[in-house]
């Protein structure tokens, strides 16, 4: 266990440590939020302590996680219990299906593109930050300024959404079809895209979780949380490319079916720590 109040460590040292509020949510994403129950901030604040979370840090995730409207709080007698919103629950099922779903997604591609074509003045530079964090997270890279492009053209509509939600749709277009005779596809993806520091990623989670063998109910419980708080990033940041355009050896696919296969092999003996938890109250 740690010492730092704010952070707890992350098995991928190319990453950043993991915040009271990230790990806070993969338990209730994970141990709240499907069985419907609410949960006691005590058993709360014991699960993140695994994590070396102290309870000060705890107690201000679970105020910055209720401060979304994804969670909400009752009172009985002197003690408080957490309970997701239905707001939480529809953001908690669009991550589930995006994080558990990744592996068996439809890999098929029909060869057309979606450009988006949407300029930010200089001057408003935290707009410019909203909007490349939000289509990045849609898995849009940038090969030029004020041009964003992906191979899923069904993304569309999700990307003209993002840009109406930023006031930017007078000043944006956006199209889908094939690439034309001009320019050199790999280069434009490597200019869209830092599939190197990706590759790296996914090597050092694949090194972190395959040798990982936990033994206990407590140590596959800490397992299980860290396992899907690195990976649920990685279906977000990986543009999902077709085979013909990824390096040699991409360990997307590898990656993919380790979490898989860990997050089977832990869920088991994890929920029966669980369980105890909120048995002991």
């Amino acid at each position: 266990m740690i010492s730092n109040s704010s952070a707890a460590r992350n098995p991928l040292g190319s990453m950043r440590p993991s915040s009271a509020r990230a790990l806070l949510l993969v338990v209730i994403g994970e141990f709240v939020w499907p069985t419907g129950q609410p949960a006691w901030s005590s058993t709360l604040l014991s699960a993140l302590s695994e994590f070396g979370i102290e309870p000060s840090a705890g107690r201000k995730a679970l105020q910055r996680i209720a401060a979304t409207g994804i969670t909400t709080s009752g009172r009985e007698a002197n003690r408080v219990r957490w309970s997701v919103t239905g707001k939480g629950d529809r953001i908690l099922r669009s991550g589930w299906e995006r994080t558990y779903g990744w592996h068996a997604r439809d890999t098929a591609w029909d060869g057309r593109w979606l450009v988006l074509s949407v300029t930010v003045p200089e001057s408003q530079r935290k707009l410019r930050h909203h909007l490349q964090s939000r289509l990045q997270w849609a898995g849009l890279g940038s090969p030029a300024p004020g041009e964003w492009l992906t191979p899923h053209a069904e993304r569309g509509e999700q990307v003209a959404e993002i840009v109406r939600q930023l006031g930017l749709d007078d000043q944006a277009h956006s199209f889908t079809g094939e690439l034309g005779p001009l320019g050199d596809p790999l280069r434009l993806v490597h200019a869209a895209w830092d599939l190197d520091d990706l590759d790296k990623d996914y090597r050092a989670f694949i090194d972190a979780y395959a040798g990982r063998e936990p033994r206990t109910d407590r140590e596959h419980f800490r397992a299980r949380v860290e396992l899907v708080q690195d990976w649920r990033r990685f279906p977000y940041l990986d543009p999902d490319l077709p085979a013909a355009y990824l390096p040699p050896s991409w360990p997307g696919a590898q990656a993919a079916a380790l979490f898989t296969q860990r997050y089977q092999a832990w869920r088991m003996a994890s929920g029966r720590y669980w369980d105890a938890a909120v048995s002991a109250g």
